[in-house]
């Protein structure tokens, strides 16, 4: 039976903001917190690029209390509880998840870029890896250059990346942004490695994506999306999904008052709805990433917050708006600006470049004394021992 629910727009933002465990109190805490938030979200998306931390870095401080860098690293590296592997492009996702991402590794297996080129070395270097421990690609001297994905590269690279991709290989471990792979089997347990894809059918298997990404997200449409990368969904199948899900009470359909398109959550977080609109919460202030889950498709938040955020990371200088890596500031349950920081790890300063405010931000009750707090903490996520306001 299909399930419905009507609100206002400031209910749906603050539906979305509460499931984020953005809208008052930390709900989110220390390690558990990361596992926590990860199994909720499915997948944090991972950027390399460190302007003023990774994206799945900036994710995780703005949700979870107290968090470090360092916590991160031990569950991918040490722990084995995450790992890095594609779902919405290049992800940080649950180890427990590996079974549900096989056909992605069989694609892999079956074709790719320089495909036979790889295929000549593959062995070679599993059982370098298997006599001599974890590699990276300076350790393996094929020097041959090859088609790839984004431009000529060392076979050498090509190899263990995809092999990677194949899953005969995991991150064992980064050196800055050195990547050392070492065999699945090593760091995966064998009930995980050898649990065979719960979802035997390409339909179920595309329905419990769709599913995921609308919990990862909280509140999505049916319609054209980033949020949906990665999945290769074209709309009639789109449309066949919804309607599963629908009828099989997965998701409720949600009508927000002047919005004219229609609007899913997961059924579970119904109750969740019902908390937001009965309840106020604490403001909180929070600096969020520019690839951060709530913020995969940009055209929802306009409709949700009026806020326009493009990350203008790709767009030639002259053309900015803002500044090459900005972050929205998210005060309450209200857009109310943007933020260009730098951490210089070397001198340990926090460099706040620029600020842009939305109309009448800054009468906000209370919003002042949060700000601060807020770039305070962040300074203290970077172990910056001094922050520096750039005129």
């Amino acid at each position: 039976m299909m399930q419905s629910i009507s609100c206002t727009p400031i209910q749906a933002r603050r539906f979305l903001l509460y499931k984020q465990g953005l809208l008052g109190e930390h709900r989110f805490e220390g390690k558990k917190g990361v596992i926590d938030y990860v199994r909720q979200a499915g997948c944090i998306q991972f950027d390399p690029i460190d302007v003023c931390g990774k994206n799945a870095e900036l994710v995780l401080q703005s949700r979870v209390k107290g968090f470090q860098k360092q916590t991160l690293y031990n569950l991918l590296y040490e722990d084995r509880k995450l790992l890095d592997y594609f779902d919405k492009n290049l992800s940080i996702m649950l180890t427990e998840d590996w079974p549900y991402f096989s056909r992605i590794r069989k694609e892999n297996t079956d074709s790719g870029r320089s495909y036979n080129e790889v295929n000549q070395v593959a062995e070679e270097i599993k059982y370098l890896i298997k006599e001599s421990g974890p590699v990276s690609s300076k350790d393996i001297d094929y020097n041959e250059t090859v088609k790839w994905y984004w431009s000529d590269t060392r076979l050498s690279r090509a190899a263990l990346e995809t092999l990677y991709f194949r899953g005969d290989l995991i991150i064992h471990h980064k050196n800055g942004s050195m990547k050392y792979y070492d065999l699945a089997e090593n760091c995966i347990p064998s009930e995980l490695l050898n649990t065979p894809d719960p979802y035997q059918d390409d339909f179920d298997h595309m329905k419990w994506r769709v599913l995921r990404r609308i919990g990862s997200v909280g509140l999505l449409w049916n319609k054209s999306s980033d949020a949906w990368l990665g999945l290769n969904l074209k709309a009639p199948e789109r449309e066949k999904i919804f309607e599963a899900l629908l009828n099989e009470g997965k998701i409720a359909e949600v009508s927000v008052e002047g919005l004219k398109d229609k609007l899913y959550c997961l059924t579970e977080d119904i109750k969740s709805f019902e908390h937001v609109m009965q309840e106020e919460s604490i403001k909180r202030c929070e600096f969020i990433a520019p690839l951060d889950n709530m913020m995969w498709d940009r055209k929802l938040i306009k409709a949700l917050f009026d806020f326009n955020y493009k990350w203008e990371i790709y767009t030639p200088e002259p053309n900015r708006e803002y500044g090459y890596y900005v972050l929205p500031i998210l005060y309450g349950d209200t857009f109310i600006g943007r933020i260009e920081m730098v951490n210089d790890q070397k001198n340990s300063i926090l460099q706040v470049k620029n600020m842009w405010f939305e109309p009448n931000a800054g009468h906000a009750k209370g919003l002042w004394d949060e700000y601060r707090n807020t770039i305070e903490r962040f300074a203290e996520f970077h172990d910056c021992k001094k922050i520096q306001y750039d005129e």
